[in-house]
């Protein structure tokens, strides 16, 4: 294959990748690359300078400078048919038997994920590349232990997540640097899909991860528009969505919106990750402790006003607000934990619903219907609810940093946080970032929740367990084998002695590593 000049593929290219890795579509990279890479690498200097003002004691709050777009009056431009109804979203990697059972779930859109929930080796980012442009033209079918899967006449409405703007990909290099990997998995779905989805009455929309300010969603407003004119689309043409997943965006909400108005199909309230946000940002303030990963819930202060203003913002500015997700999975083998876990389904969707949001995600194809009805039931025949504004709505800065609860912080829970952060690492090392642990979904997010949840409780003088015992590296250390047993004990794949090393180091260690698949992603091919 021929490359553009500057550029280098250090990975290996066989017959089927050169499908995906088009002379043109690397052309249009490099040109994505040349003009909008500085302006990335300076974003990212400007969050590692405000993480540093927050550990010294900064607190965040809605900028001044500013007020005159949250002031004034302006809506984003109207939503396409296809992404008008989004009652029940589902999400996963974008491995082909996942796609296929994600298409055809019954769900009125499916996230297809490049980021947290996919290992990105480059194998699973070219074959998932493969494995979409066969799914956008109704030909993509799996061969598996004697069964067929295919996608059948009717399917979710296609939304792609590419990786956020801290990740590289390693094995693509222009002009003597790495390229950005959201850039990479953008610009290439964008070259092979978007006309093929817009002949078909859709379009290219894509979910946008991990911003942290108004300035990173104005860098992929402005990468739509050059894409668009270099492919020779409307200006317009691409919507997205932005999760709302970092406490830094929750105060630009309204700017996020305002930067992306004439591609914004509205934001998401990523709540795992939003979660893992917050103990990094304030990981270092000594009256910042929250409790077990499983008692933060949507019902939290700081979850609940976080969410109410996500849902206000949106419909003010005439934008759908999408819930966040559900990550039980259903346990077949136990009736009776089933029906616990499917309650906690039930009202969690319940709760979205009435509030007035749109939609909400689920991450399993067994949880699309019981998601549905609670919708249905709100909404009836509307396909959203974009017209319930939130008068009564009135979300401060110290509302959402309201954080509850603190306690309690057990050894059951500082367990659940090293057997999760082990299996999934594990799991994710061997190239599966999607990953059922104890009866949930779980990805990077969860794992980050992990972690780093271990790494304040053993820094905080509120990091103390509810029988009176300190968490300390000491601790962590001796409960680690223990948990890594139970893991190894149950034949899993996965290389879980490298993970329980690289969990002791991240949880334990003094500095504070920003995203653990940072690391981890100079371990995989």
């Amino acid at each position: 294959m021929i490359l553009p000049q500057g550029m280098q593929i250090i990975a290996p290219v066989p017959s089927e990748f050169t499908q995906i890795l088009t002379a043109e579509a690397l052309e249009l990279l490099v040109k994505l690359h040349r003009k909008f890479e500085e302006r990335r690498q300076l974003l990212l200097v400007l969050r590692k300078q405000r993480a540093q003002r927050l550990d010294a004691g900064e607190r965040p709050d809605f900028l001044p400078e500013t007020k005159f777009i949250r002031d004034s009056e302006w809506q984003i431009n109207a939503i396409p048919a296809a992404l008008q109804c989004r009652r029940v979203e589902i999400t996963g990697p974008v491995e082909a038997k996942m796609i296929i059972n994600a298409f055809n779930s019954g769900a009125d859109s499916y996230m297809t994920d490049f980021e947290d929930s996919n290992s990105p080796s480059w194998s699973n980012q070219i074959q998932g590349q493969l494995n979409l442009k066969a799914a956008v033209r109704r030909n993509l079918t799996l061969e598996q232990k004697g069964k067929t899967y295919r996608l059948n006449e009717k399917i979710a409405t296609l939304q792609v997540r590419p990786r956020g703007w801290h990740l590289d990909e390693k094995h693509v290099w222009v002009d003597g640097q790495r390229i950005s990997g959201g850039l990479f998995d953008f610009a290439l779905f964008m070259f092979h899909n978007a006309k093929e989805q817009i002949a078909q009455g859709a379009g290219p929309y894509f979910y946008l991860p991990k911003l942290e300010s108004h300035l990173e969603a104005r860098l992929w407003n402005d990468i739509f528009v050059m894409t668009q004119e270099e492919l020779g689309l409307p200006r317009g043409t691409i919507k997205a969505t932005v999760l709302i997943e970092t406490i830094l965006a929750a105060f630009e909400m309204e700017e996020i919106l305002y930067e992306l108005r004439e591609h914004s199909a509205g934001l998401n309230a990523g709540r795992w990750d939003y979660i893992f946000s917050c103990i990094k940002k304030f990981k270092l303030d000594k009256n910042f402790c929250l409790a077990d990963r499983a008692t933060v819930t949507m019902t939290a202060p700081f979850m609940r006003n976080y969410a109410l203003l996500l849902l206000k913002t949106c419909h003010k500015r005439g934008a759908p607000a999408i819930g966040g997700m559900s990550a039980f999975i259903p346990i077949k083998n136990d009736p009776e934990k089933n029906a616990i876990a499917m309650a906690g389904v039930i009202a969690d969707k319940k709760r979205d619903a009435t509030d007035g949001y749109d939609g909400g995600w689920v991450a399993h194809p067994g949880l699309v219907e019981v998601c549905m009805k609670e919708f249905v039931e709100v909404l009836g025949e509307k396909p959203n609810q974009l017209t319930k504004q939130k008068p009564e709505v009135n979300v401060g800065a110290g509302d959402l940093l309201n954080f509850q609860p603190e306690t309690p912080i057990t050894e059951t829970g500082l367990r659940m946080n090293i057997n999760v952060g082990i299996h999934y690492l594990g799991a994710w090392l061997a190239g599966n970032g999607c990953v059922p642990i104890h009866n949930l979904m779980e990805d990077a997010a969860t794992a980050e929740i992990s972690r780093s949840q271990v790494w304040q409780w053993i820094r905080s003088p509120k990091g103390v367990l509810q029988d009176g015992r300190k968490v300390t590296a000491d601790l962590v250390n001796t409960l680690v084998p223990e948990e890594l047993a139970k893991i190894k004990a149950k034949g899993l794949e996965g290389k879980f002695d490298r993970a329980a090393e690289i969990f002791i180091k991240m949880s334990t260690q003094e500095v504070f590593e920003e995203f653990l698949t940072l690391p981890l992603y100079e371990e995989i091919e």
